[in-house]
């Protein structure tokens, strides 16, 4: 097990982790600094524990939206075989 100093807006923050998996770990963590900056930019300075549940309800809603947006394996048989009868009706 390996602990990483994790930078969220210039406070440090240990994180253990798998060993090998720092360099994920560091790279996730640069995606969370650099959101938490965005939302300070936008709305000004908030206090750690206001900045950090409202950086965890943005990320929230945002693997929530991509989570709805994916499509499925169903759906993505029905656009292939939609795509295979054009490509036939092409060809003939």
């Amino acid at each position: 097990m390996s602990v990483v100093s994790i930078p969220i807006v210039n406070k440090n923050y240990p994180m253990g982790c798998e060993d090998g998996q720092e360099g994920r770990l560091i790279e996730l963590g640069q995606m969370v600094d650099a959101r938490a900056r965005e939302i300070l930019d936008k709305i000004g300075p908030l206090p750690e524990n206001a900045l950090l549940a409202t950086l965890c309800i943005v990320l929230a809603d945002e693997v929530n939206t991509r989570a709805k947006s994916c499509v499925g394996d169903a759906e993505l048989k029905e656009i292939l075989a939609r795509i295979r009868e054009i490509k036939h009706k092409i060809n003939q």
